[in-house]
């Protein structure tokens, strides 16, 4: 894509990122091959074309195993980096009020949809920030139950 005005270029990069790809170089992504990321991909690259870019959609197969356990590292690595946030911003999340919490219970609930969304390679992080989420819900619950027993 032309470097200039560069609002596509961004938009194109953050709507990649949204889908979870594996940067392989300058301008080259990967994603496993389903109907959801083709399409996506697809819709993309039509974005690009319109932006008097250049772009193609191909569907390969890394020659060795070792290609393919490289590229799924990496994607797993990047969202065991966003569920190591959620899990973050949960615990920070407890020394807030009950209204804070239940605020940041949404938000963080939203967030593991979102990463769940382009998470292909589930890391062992995944459960962790989900547990701790949940924790955090159950604080104001067990709160509840306190102040109606007082």
């Amino acid at each position: 894509m032309p470097r200039e005005p560069s609002r596509p270029r961004i938009a194109v990069w953050r709507k990649l990122e949204r889908l979870g790809v594996a940067r392989l170089g300058d301008g080259l992504v990967a994603l496993p091959a389903d109907a959801r990321t083709r399409e996506q991909l697809d819709w993309i690259a039509d974005e690009i074309l319109e932006a008097q870019g250049s772009a193609m959609v191909w569907l390969a197969t890394p020659s060795t195993l070792g290609q393919e356990q490289q590229i799924a590292e990496a994607m797993q690595t990047a969202r065991a980096a966003e569920y190591q946030a959620v899990v973050d911003e949960a615990v920070a999340a407890r020394s807030g009020s009950g209204s804070e919490r239940a605020r940041a219970v949404r938000r963080l609930r939203s967030e593991l949809h979102r990463i769940a969304r382009r998470d292909f390679f589930p890391p062992r992080e995944r459960e962790a920030a989900r547990a701790t989420v949940q924790a955090l819900a159950d604080v104001d619950v067990t709160e509840i139950a306190e102040q109606e027993q007082s």
